[in-house]
């Protein structure tokens, strides 16, 4: 008798494991940028919040090149959730720049995050204080392909610096910043939400200052590319920052594509805003953020169904 049960024990837990590993999970993709950048901690985090909350659902955040590399990662289906600011998506979605002649349609956005601001961070001894100045000077758009380095290019087009004058180093923002304070570099282009951890470590030194773009500047920047917004970085956002800075900024997007199914983005999309509080502990970034404005300044790009669909509940709810 004793063995007729054993053998019935064993033959649950056959039956168990067999319907176990016929439930898989949804492994999902989420490149997000370098690991010294403030977006891969971040990635991290929700990735590890997903995978804590919903167990048919695993998040793979990874390393990669950034924005670009992530809608390039996004249009070979190598990926399933990523981040990038929303000019580089709104072009990406039209076919525009480095993406013409094959724009991605399949793309859809989750959610607007925070804005993400250009930070001109230059050295305050060296006569810098507007883009032109930079003419002549060595400065760090950021690696090459990146976000930054794209800022850069866009915001000094504007006003027809000669860029061939500009000594040009591709550095990240770790090493850039290390270069400044070795004074080998005379700034750098940071585009991150503030307070950036590479700013404020720049700005301690007490070498280096945040130039302010002025209202003529953004209007003009505002009425060729409609995705800008102002963006005021308030004194004392930094240490010994004793002024408001103007700048331009753009939201920053989390999206997805057409591939995920609309309940699956229901889910993340649900799961991620009913968590953002303790997401925002350990991403600074994300404090304050609102569902209710998630589709503010998103550059008219199309919202994934399933991402809709818990934001007109949301709605719902309130009426």
């Amino acid at each position: 008798m004793l063995k007729n049960l054993g053998k019935k024990i064993w033959l649950l837990v056959f039956l168990c494991l067999l319907l176990g590993c016929q439930k898989k999970s949804q492994v999902l993709v989420m490149p997000t940028a370098a690991s010294s950048g403030n977006l891969y901690p971040l990635g991290a985090s929700i990735a590890g919040m997903y995978n804590k909350k919903l167990p048919d659902i695993q998040v793979s955040n990874q390393a990669s090149n950034g924005g670009y590399d992530n809608l390039h990662l996004m249009e070979r289906k190598e990926a399933n959730l990523s981040f990038g600011v929303s000019n580089i998506v709104y072009d990406a979605y039209y076919g525009k720049d480095i993406f013409k002649n094959h724009g991605n349609k399949d793309l859809r956005v989750i959610a607007g995050l925070y804005y993400n601001p250009n930070q001109i961070v230059v050295r305050a001894d060296k006569g810098i204080n507007s883009l032109k100045d930079l003419e002549g000077k060595v400065f760090a758009p950021g690696v090459h392909g990146s976000t930054t380095e794209k800022e850069t290019q866009t915001h000094l087009d504007l006003i027809g610096v000669d860029q061939d004058k500009i000594r040009f180093q591709y550095l990240g923002f770790s090493e850039a910043g290390e270069e400044i304070r070795n004074n080998q570099l005379d700034g750098a282009w940071i585009m991150a939400g503030t307070p950036a951890a590479a700013v404020t470590e720049l700005m301690t030194t007490g070498k280096v200052k945040i130039l302010n773009l002025d209202d003529g500047y953004l209007k003009a920047l505002k009425d060729r590319y409609p995705y800008y917004v102002d963006y005021c970085i308030e004194k004392g956002t930094y240490p010994g920052q004793e002024e408001d800075v103007m700048t331009s900024s753009v939201k920053m997007l989390y999206y997805t594509d057409t591939s995920l199914d609309e309940d699956t983005v229901y889910q993340l999309t649900k799961t991620f805003w009913e968590n953002i509080d303790d997401l925002a502990e350990s991403n600074s970034a994300l404090k304050g953020l609102k569902p209710e404005d998630a589709l503010k300044d998103i550059s008219g790009l199309p919202v994934h169904p399933g991402a809709m669909r818990y934001y007109k509940e949301i709605q719902g709810d309130k009426n």
